[in-house]
């Protein structure tokens, strides 16, 4: 679904991402991890068409993503508060998105309900703008959001920091549900290794811009990808 060839992104001199070749597949759910400056939320911007590349490029089934449009059709993302809507209350945010996903209001409303726990009775029929919310709860409206009209490709950056223990391992279960059903690629950047691994096929570590592992979780127990993880960083 996704690939990157010879890929750089260079600020003043510096290059903050360097990525010779990477292949992502259609299904897969990918954990990319590494220390702050390590490039996660650089190539998500890329991946995005947020920036441009300095060179390279990235193709998404096919199309690159700085010269066609189309790609965004089939994907979702939610990187952080300013991708929200501050003037709408959850309820109209989430209604929004479903009518540029060609979804009725009503399913939308199906679509909530089926995740209502995942908000832990703090977000839903609170009558309050995105705005007026903690962090943690509008990283909920837009971690739910991503997922609404079944986007082939959902990319999210960390979404489990700012977020309470319980709503956390409920975040697991909500990924690995989705990943389990194989028709959605699904990209999370963490800082939090343990639960990146939990819900991940495949582990791709970053270290200053450049790719230092990648590795399929079933081939590795955690305590190896940890050990492989703090020896290069």
């Amino acid at each position: 679904m996704i690939q990157v060839e010879l890929l750089r992104k260079v600020y003043n001199g510096t290059t903050v991402l360097a990525l010779d070749a990477l292949t992502i597949s259609s299904g897969e759910s990918i954990g990319l991890v590494g220390n702050n400056g390590a490039g996660k939320t650089t190539f998500f911007s890329l991946l995005l068409d947020l920036i441009q590349p300095t060179a390279g490029s990235i193709l998404s089934k096919g199309l690159n993503v700085t010269l066609s449009e189309q790609w965004k059709n089939y994907t979702a993302s939610f990187l952080d508060e300013t991708f929200l809507i501050g003037y709408l209350t959850a309820e109209e945010y989430f209604v929004f998105l479903g009518n540029l996903r060609g979804w009725s209001a009503t399913k939308v409303e199906e679509f909530v309900k089926g995740h209502e726990d995942f908000f832990n009775g703090e977000v839903l029929k609170q009558k309050k703008y995105i705005r007026d919310f903690s962090k943690g709860n509008q990283k909920k409206i837009g971690i739910i959001g991503a997922f609404i009209g079944d986007p082939e490709l959902v990319i999210l950056d960390e979404p489990f920091a700012n977020l309470d223990p319980s709503t956390q391992i409920r975040l697991k279960e909500l990924v690995k549900r989705k990943r389990d059903m194989r028709t959605m690629t699904i990209i999370i950047s963490s800082h939090d290794l343990q639960h990146t691994y939990e819900v991940s096929d495949r582990i791709i570590a970053l270290e200053k811009g450049r790719m230092i592992h990648d590795v399929q979780t079933d081939a590795i127990t955690y305590k190896e990808l940890e050990g492989f993880f703090s020896v290069e960083a």
